[in-house]
């Protein structure tokens, strides 16, 4: 006796398929999103920004290594030295979950009137994207 049905083993996705990074685009200036689909590096530089602007913990549809732990550097009075080692130890810990970006280099931050900005170099399978948050 058979089932009432044949699997087509030929579109089964396995766990080891690949499939290109996919996202729905956004505008960076604003964080709105633009209705359209972007693949590739352009989908891996949303996943980047949505993943740096999302604190870590604080939403329950994320899983808890998913987001960043940046804000903990806000309205502490760190020193510029600590913020250069922590700052990057925290951007590491949040992008490199994704199998898809493989370093980041470049780091540059700037603390100036109680504002903290950074400029880094994210590698990525697809090439390198200049970041800054």
């Amino acid at each position: 006796m058979s089932f009432p049905f044949e699997l087509d083993s030929e579109n089964i996705a396995t766990a080891d398929e690949y499939k290109e990074p996919c996202e729905y685009g956004i505008d960076f200036e604003t964080g709105q999103l633009t209705g359209e689909k972007v693949y590739g590096l352009e989908a891996i530089k949303v996943w980047i920004w949505i993943a740096l602007h999302t604190p870590r913990y604080r939403h329950a549809i994320y899983s808890w290594n998913y987001g960043s732990d940046l804000e903990d550097l806000i309205g502490k009075g760190y020193t510029q030295d600590y913020i250069n080692t922590e700052a990057p130890r925290m951007i590491e810990e949040c992008l490199l979950v994704n199998p898809n970006i493989t370093g980041i280099t470049d780091y540059n931050f700037n603390l100036e009137n109680d504002r903290l900005t950074g400029v880094f170099t994210v590698k990525t399978t697809y090439g390198e994207v200049k970041t800054s948050v």
